[in-house]
């Protein structure tokens, strides 16, 4: 029984790595920004405002790497950057409306392609083990 408990991870890890590698791919608008930056926009997407040395946690790599990701998503336009009020000496970073509208713009595009590939290639027997699924899924996401 352990086995086959070990071979359904297995199974499990592959098929969504693979889904997360093909919907990252299927955002155009996404496209000419690297997996940190992506994902550095998602957090502050979630989190609304962090502050550097946070982001870099978060995403684990170094300040300086993160200081690199900060300064480009500054130059395109989708974060700010503002001196904290309790500390000058830090900065709170946050997604500028460009941000937030270019986030929005690449999960809208993941989704249309996720809602045509389900549609297109999924039975309705299969999309209804899909919406049975996604309870099992959220549970293993907050696991710790």
């Amino acid at each position: 029984m352990e086995q086959s408990n070990l071979q359904l991870a297995s199974d499990l890890r592959s098929a969504v790595t693979l889904l997360f590698k093909k919907l990252r791919k299927k955002s155009a608008t996404g496209q000419g920004l690297s997996l940190t930056e992506r994902s550095t926009l998602g957090l502050l997407s979630v989190h609304k405002q962090l502050l550097p040395n946070e982001l870099a946690a978060m995403e684990h790599i170094t300040t300086q790497s993160m200081s690199q990701v900060l300064n480009y998503l500054l130059e395109l336009g989708y974060i700010t950057r503002t001196m904290s009020q309790e500390d000058k000496r830090k900065a709170i970073i946050a997604l500028s409306p460009e941000g937030e509208a270019m986030i929005e713009k690449m999960r809208s595009e993941r989704d249309e392609w996720l809602n045509k590939a389900i549609r297109e290639s999924c039975t309705p027997e299969e999309q209804e083990a899909l919406i049975k699924l996604i309870k099992p899924l959220t549970k293993l996401i907050d696991f710790d």
